[in-house]
């Protein structure tokens, strides 16, 4: 299958099919790796060559998946397959999937198949572009990135996948200054109130529902992306945490320690643990941020998530409506 067909004859996962239980694929030997890009929580990406047209240079990140009796889990086929309809809106803010196949594995032997998901190649990632960053960013730079995050953030959700693991090093910045939503691959699509796993959001970008053991859904990519929103204003990450105990007084010492009565019900993890905070003035911790900049980060780092925006509460907020954003 072409990576850049558009065709209406075709279902857009074509060359996946599901028989017996076994997934078949075209092999990765069509693509060279060239280097290692980052290893992150759901496998290595690597930089690659398409030997099918060299000078295209894409991003192939590989996952080990594990197999069942029956084959490969009937939910791993559906989110894979999400993941290549994706591809066919061609959505600004996401890191487009242009294929997927598999490496020479033996399946009866090892029990696991190895996915090869290959991505649009970006050269840098938010977290090398904000190290480069003299002095600050523009107030516009910065309304123009939060844009394309959170764009990119509501249009996963709209398509019932939650990242799990936004932070800068997860969001990729093209040539001209667009930032694109990348290493969603596998990352979970959503049901009300989901289990939790070890792999759950980076630290610093955790929010108090993961932190506390509680069940989670969408709102965690949206507290993670307003830990981001911060870092674009202040060139510094919001909750450095070393611990998810200190991650969680960080938090507190920020937005205030929840009350008894505020404090979720069930979990191991005891509200007088943690010193009173009250909360501080978000224009201490943000200087540089606009009102409604302060307006939109503070909707978006609720301690309850049921009180957090959503993204598309966010795309709908002043602080883009009342100007256009260019």
């Amino acid at each position: 299958m072409s990576a850049g067909s558009s065709s209406t004859e075709n279902p857009p996962f074509e060359s996946v099919n599901n028989v017996n239980g076994v997934l078949k694929l075209d092999t990765a030997k069509k693509y060279e790796e060239l280097d290692v890009i980052g290893t992150g929580a759901y496998g290595t990406v690597y930089k690659a060559r398409d030997l099918m047209n060299p000078e295209q240079i894409v991003a192939l990140k590989k996952v080990k998946l594990p197999l069942t009796e029956d084959g490969i889990p009937l939910s791993t086929l559906r989110e894979i397959a999400l993941l290549r309809q994706l591809n066919y809106y061609r959505h600004p803010n996401i890191v487009r999937l242009l294929d997927v196949c598999h490496g020479s594995q033996n399946l009866e032997k090892d029990r696991q198949l190895v996915l090869f998901l290959v991505f649009e190649h970006v050269e840098q990632d938010l977290e090398s572009f904000l190290k480069n960053v003299r002095c600050h960013l523009s107030q516009r730079k910065i309304r123009s990135m939060s844009y394309d995050i959170i764009s990119g953030v509501d249009f996963l959700h709209s398509h019932r996948i939650v990242h799990r693991d936004l932070k800068p090093h997860n969001l990729l910045v093209t040539s001209n200054g667009r930032v694109k939503i990348a290493d969603f691959g596998l990352a979970k699509t959503y049901d009300v109130d989901m289990k939790l796993t070890s792999v759950v959001v980076t630290l610093w970008y955790r929010p108090p529902e993961v932190l506390l053991g509680c069940p989670y859904n969408s709102s965690v990519d949206v507290w993670s992306a307003g830990c981001v929103l911060v870092q674009l204003h202040t060139l510094q990450p919001l909750f450095p945490g070393t611990s998810e105990g200190d991650q969680l007084d960080l938090i507190f010492r920020v937005l205030g320690r929840p009350s008894r009565e505020e404090w979720p019900p069930n979990v191991s993890i005891v509200c007088d643990n943690f010193p009173e905070h009250p909360p501080r003035d978000l224009a201490d911790v943000v200087p540089r941020a606009t009102s409604h900049a302060l307006s939109l980060i503070e909707g978006m780092l609720k301690f309850h998530p049921y009180e957090r925006l959503t993204a598309l509460d966010c795309l709908e907020h002043p602080y883009f409506t009342d100007e256009p954003l260019t």
